[in-house]
């Protein structure tokens, strides 16, 4: 089920995916019909532009600041918080400043 990353081992999720100049870069860890999960590295600036999901969107911020707009609301966040994003509501991410995270799609 996962790929891309070491089996028992203790790692740290956020030396996992590299920062890139002027970039929004994505590990893959697990794909398949129930759950996503990706790492993402956002250099300051760079966003993934409004989309929506066909599943709950649970976003866990790993280093830095990330602000996230879900349905019209914005909300900031920093290491070690985390919002969901619901199925369907259409929402964007941009890196306040240099940020890491964790995505999980439960579908």
């Amino acid at each position: 089920m996962y790929k891309n990353i070491e089996k028992q081992a203790v790692l740290k999720l956020k030396d996992l995916v590299d920062y890139q100049p002027g970039q929004v870069v994505s590990k893959t860890l697990v794909q398949n019909d129930h759950v996503s999960m990706t790492l993402f590295s956002f250099d300051q600036g760079e966003e993934i532009s409004t989309h929506a999901a066909g599943g709950d969107a649970m976003v866990t911020v790993l280093e830095g600041i990330g602000r996230f707009t879900v349905g019209g609301e914005t909300f900031v966040l920093s290491q070690g918080e985390t919002l969901i994003m619901p199925k369907d509501i259409p929402h964007a991410v941009c890196g306040e400043e240099r940020f890491k995270m964790q995505l999980t799609v439960s579908f």
